[in-house]
């Protein structure tokens, strides 16, 4: 009998860290995910490797950087992953809802895909009809859209947030988390399990089900403030994105660049309803796999896969190198594994969970991984926390005034480098935690800012030298 763990990995998408009520935000319900906390081992300086969902997800389920595996943007071609291994010794291998890979359909290593995707598909495979499309039409309904959005006399000042108005049953989230309970409960449990189930929420439109949003419209929610200085001291490439955001609706969402606060908290209400609407489905997921026994001899890993600036630091969604965006939360939950409870401050990247999951199933682990397991600090041994986190972001057809934007950053500092400028990010996290102070151009900080900047150049070099050959074999 093969006894290796079960590992459900359950992924949000574009969810920020801050918005966990047993991590500290306490506007937050969360009971689901604070039980994950409180039981299990939480990474509290988990960082992306790239500002956008395809190629930190890519990352994280390859063990490489994105200028590693050749995949930087969304609709990059990605059909390989860790995953192949856990099929090839023995695993069931099953995606319930989003992971995207290009094309969506690819295996990945997967036995069963169940695809649901972005939830407002316009660019990428936009006639590509996923299992929520296949439901929505076989109810006779039609999907909120950006089409119809874009009807609406306050879809302007909406900033993407709309209330779900189809049945509740039939909204992306709801679907998936009850798609993945439905296989749980039919599916007859036999060889080890590994399960990612990825939720398309709270990605835009901030759409959730008006009974969750309720809540949150009459809490006082945390709103950073945005200064006419800070907007000023945005290097270029970023009040380009600014403006870009302003005249083009991605996924929905028009930035207004200069919102009210009544339009800000509404933002802020939608978004954070949707993902009390996913806690309430982890909690089914939860139950289910109770009842099947997958939890006797299991592990559950919850983790998003980049922030949403929310309108804070003026900008919309992903596309920059804030924390907000950068840094993820990442819980390990397994009571009968790891003694739960704790906290690991040290930095590590999104992907370095990839090899620890690797090294509890029995499986080598690659000798050019650019990741780096965790394993250690699950099991509260003696563990190396990275010097320094990096993330990548090229030039598409959002972020388009700049060529490629790289980060940079370790417990002190952060630096954000655009290629072939002279602009950039500088933050001294120390004093600045908030990053609205930019020092790349103050003569005081210039040491720090060299250093960044070498250490950047280390670890192209690097990088490139211990991942030769790895792309024949991979793509």
């Amino acid at each position: 009998m093969d006894n290796r763990p079960n590992i459900i990995f359950i992924i949000t998408d574009q969810q920020r860290f801050d918005t966990i009520a047993a991590l500290g935000h306490d506007h937050m319900d969360t009971p689901h995910m604070d039980r994950l906390v409180k039981e299990g081992v939480s990474f509290d300086n988990c960082f992306i490797t790239a500002a956008s969902c395809a190629p930190a997800r890519a990352s994280l389920f390859t063990g490489y950087y994105p200028h590693t595996t050749g995949i930087y943007k969304n609709a990059d071609s990605w059909k390989r992953s860790w995953i192949e291994k856990f099929a090839e010794s023995g695993y069931r291998c099953v995606n319930v809802g989003k992971m995207h890979s290009y094309p969506y359909h690819t295996p990945l290593g997967f036995h069963e895909r169940y695809v649901v995707e972005n939830k407002d598909r316009y660019l990428e495979e936009r006639f590509y009809f996923d299992e929520w499309d296949k439901a929505l039409k076989a109810r006779g309904l039609i999907k909120q859209q950006r089409e119809l959005y874009r009807k609406r006399s306050d879809y302007q000042e909406a900033l993407g947030a709309f209330d779900w108005e189809l049945p509740e049953d039939m909204h992306p989230d709801v679907f998936v988390g009850d798609t993945a309970t439905w296989w749980l409960n039919s599916y007859p449990k036999t060889e080890p399990l590994f399960l990612q189930i990825g939720f398309p929420g709270p990605h835009p439109p901030y759409d959730p089900i008006p009974r969750y949003t309720k809540p949150y419209l009459q809490k006082n929610l945390p709103l950073m403030e945005v200064t006419p200085q800070e907007l000023d001291d945005l290097p270029e490439p970023l009040k380009g994105l600014r403006k870009h955001n302003h005249e083009v609706d991605h996924d929905s969402v028009v930035l207004d660049l200069k919102p009210s606060r009544e339009q800000r908290h509404r933002q802020r209400a939608y978004y954070l309803a949707n993902v009390t609407m996913i806690d309430e489905k982890i909690g089914e997921i939860l139950q289910a796999l109770e009842k099947h026994g997958y939890l006797d001899n299991g592990l559950v890993v919850f983790c998003s896969d980049h922030g949403d600036c929310l309108t804070d630091h003026g900008h919309s969604q992903k596309w920059t190198m804030y924390d907000l965006i950068t840094r993820v939360p990442m819980v390990v939950w397994a009571p009968g594994m790891f003694e739960g409870g704790r906290s690991i401050e040290g930095l590590c990247q999104h992907m370095d969970i990839g090899p620890a999951l690797m090294e509890l199933a029995g499986l080598e682990i690659p000798e050019s991984f650019e990741a780096r397991s965790v394993l250690p600090a699950l099991k509260g041994e003696s563990w190396t926390p990275r010097k320094y986190v990096y993330a990548e972001q090229i030039k598409d057809g959002i972020l388009t005034d700049t060529e490629f934007m790289t980060m940079i950053r370790n417990q002190d500092w952060k630096l954000v480098h655009f290629l072939g400028m002279n602009c950039g990010q500088l933050f001294n996290l120390k004093e600045d935690p908030q990053e609205t102070q930019n020092l790349w151009d103050h003569p005081e900080a210039g040491e720090a800012k060299q250093n960044l900047l070498d250490q950047l150049l280390e670890w192209h070099i690097e990088s490139q030298i211990n991942t030769q050959g790895w792309a024949s074999d991979w793509r």
